[in-house]
């Protein structure tokens, strides 16, 4: 680890990705990097995706957090560790504390999905829930560090975790030497500074392009402000890059090698989560997805070979059920609407003719006779049908104007 001359933080260096390397030797997986054919052919180049979803404890985090707590001194590993998380750094911390036999003590918010808690005390730690918000997590744990000496481990702004995240780096370069572009979803920094590094050092002529959700990005204000900006309230489904403030030591290196940070929306998140789980048979968490979404958006804007990587694949299973529905609504495959009825024997048979004729799945059915908005013989109902994507929703819809029908909404 080395000092920047300009502020004094420390940074991090190619020798100390390597040397992170070879302390996960045996410990993290070199996770496989996977062709896509559907997404080369939106590209028009060849496009691969790295599998962090499929390291052990389901993300790239133990990397970072084993380099961290093997490099405490051995005073610092008996006072134990502690973390806060929602989720994939709290597995990862409690994982790589068992490893090296270390106490550790997690908070985690009142609302963190069930799976996550059992997972993180089943890798060892001690959870404690506390607050109804990560910030409110973070300040408890940093609390309890104070009281007990304990070592807070952050979950992206420290030299060891970057070094830790960027050995992805060196394994994308091994296994597709040919690769021009690398995309990474971006939070507090950690993984994608980590990458940069690593890629930078070797290769200078592949482009690394960063990936934020839209409502939670903090990264894009900050590098026009030249510093760390805080966003309030920042918010998206992809909670493992929902971070309202850059980390301090992650900003200055991809202030200095990460080429582009593009924004993604919530539907391109949720289409890019669906895709990954139809086309790749991969289970991808929507941070993770964040990178398919960027190529989604706009997919000649990048120069190929082209790897995304999918940085984590833990999803909580009623959130995976409520993301595959707005990625199929978003994706033109659900349709949803309201019209009206006379209110008279076999109206509704009739309306549910027409729909089957062209093949459309009816999914749920409304049906609302007593509303002050109605008229005495009118009758209201609200239909949520399966389609075959946009091309089949305009055809339902001609088919109910061309039957008389007056749509809604």
């Amino acid at each position: 680890m080395s000092y920047s001359t300009a502020d004094s933080l420390p940074t991090v260096t190619l020798d100390d990705v390597r040397g992170a390397q070879k302390m996960l030797s045996g410990v993290a997986r070199i996770t496989a990097m996977e062709g896509s054919r559907y997404l080369s052919g939106l590209v028009g180049a060849p496009v691969h995706l790295k599998c962090e979803n499929l390291q052990r404890t389901g993300s790239f985090k133990l990397r970072g957090a084993y380099v961290r707590i093997a490099g405490l001194l051995p005073e610092e590993r008996a006072a134990g560790v502690v973390a806060a998380s929602a989720g994939n750094h709290a597995q990862g911390v409690a994982h790589a504390s068992s490893l090296l036999g270390v106490r550790s003590t997690v908070f985690m918010p009142v609302g963190a999905p069930l799976p996550k808690v059992a997972a993180t005390r089943d890798y060892g730690a001690e959870v404690r829930l506390h607050g109804q918000v990560v910030d409110e997590t973070l300040a408890a744990a940093q609390e309890y560090a104070r009281e007990t000496g304990a070592v807070f481990i952050h979950p992206f702004d420290h030299p060891d975790i970057i070094a830790g995240q960027g050995t992805v780096g060196l394994e994308i370069l091994e296994q597709c030497p040919e690769v021009r572009t690398i995309v990474v979803g971006i939070g507090g920094g950690g993984l994608a500074a980590g990458v940069a590094v690593a890629v930078k050092a070797v290769r200078p002529d592949v482009k690394v392009i960063g990936v934020q959700a839209a409502g939670a990005a903090a990264y894009p204000p900050s590098l026009a402000a030249g510093h760390p900006v805080s966003i309030p309230s920042p918010a998206t489904m992809a909670d493992g890059i929902k971070v309202g403030r850059p980390g301090d030591v992650p900003f200055q290196l991809i202030e200095e090698l990460v080429d582009e940070v593009r924004t993604v929306s919530e539907d391109e998140l949720s289409s890019a989560l669906l895709l990954c789980l139809e086309r790749a048979k991969l289970v991808v968490e929507p941070a993770g997805a964040s990178p398919v979404a960027a190529l989604l958006s706009d997919p000649r804007s990048f120069e190929g070979p082209v790897v995304a990587l999918l940085s984590g694949g833990n999803v909580d299973p009623l959130l995976m059920q409520r993301i595959l529905r707005h990625g199929m609504a978003a994706a033109g495959r659900y349709l949803s609407f309201r019209l009206r009825l006379t209110d008279r024997p076999g109206a509704l048979h009739t309306l549910l003719g027409v729909l089957s004729a062209v093949d459309a799945n009816v999914l749920d059915v409304g049906h609302v006779r007593t509303d002050p908005r109605l008229g005495l013989t009118e009758a209201e109902v609200e239909l949520h049908l399966e389609t075959k994507g946009p091309v089949h929703c305009a055809e339902v819809g001609a088919a109910l104007r061309e039957a008389g029908y007056l749509v809604i909404d």
